[in-house]
């Protein structure tokens, strides 16, 4: 199997971390964290280096997955990205086996589709995303780049998600309208 990196050690690393394991596509190598970071290990995988050895770490390992979460603020994980780019890592797509993702849907790199979510035909999903538990993307979809689309939200058809939006847990959007770049919609709300 492949060398993962995981970079961040917080919670949405563990979640990241069932994912990769029920996937079995990747051998976590271990986590990269904060140089002020008190984790030693996240589920039993050790953290073996800072971001500032990632340079470094590039030598022994090929591929990262960012997982860092993004509530209010994305500007930690479009960092990383850029970073793992310029760096020339890899970022694969990871997906749960327990979700379903239409043979017709683009997913982006370093993107995350998290259990039991559905992407449907003709979706497109941009690069290091999180598509989180039981989240609905509906055919037709555009979700912009460094996008997380919470747990149980609902993309409806032919809606376009701008670049770095966060979208809540339960929220539900109607079908085919646009929401702007840098969005912030609340948990349980409509968008109309």
């Amino acid at each position: 199997m492949k060398k993962l990196l995981l970079i961040g050690a917080g919670g949405h690393c563990k979640s990241c971390i069932d994912v990769i394991e029920q996937q079995d596509l990747y051998e976590i190598a271990g986590i990269i964290d904060k140089p002020d970071s008190a984790s030693e290990a996240v589920l039993g995988y050790s953290v073996i280096g800072t971001d500032g050895e990632l340079p470094a770490l590039k030598q022994n390992f090929d591929y990262a997955l960012i997982t860092v979460g993004h509530l209010r603020n994305v500007t930690p994980r479009v960092k990383l990205y850029e970073l793992l780019r310029k760096l020339g890592y890899q970022l694969p797509v990871i997906v749960s086996p327990l979700s379903y993702v239409s043979k017709h849907a683009k997913v982006g790199a370093g993107t995350i589709i998290m259990h039991h979510v559905i992407v449907n035909a003709d979706a497109e999903i941009g690069d290091n995303c999180i598509i989180n538990t039981k989240a609905l993307v509906e055919h037709d979809a555009q979700v912009g780049n460094h996008c997380h689309i919470s747990t149980n939200a609902v993309v409806n058809g032919g809606v376009n998600v701008g670049e770095r939006s966060f979208i809540g847990s339960s929220a539900t959007t109607k079908q085919y309208i646009d929401i702007p770049t840098d969005s912030f919609i609340k948990a349980g709300s409509l968008t109309q």
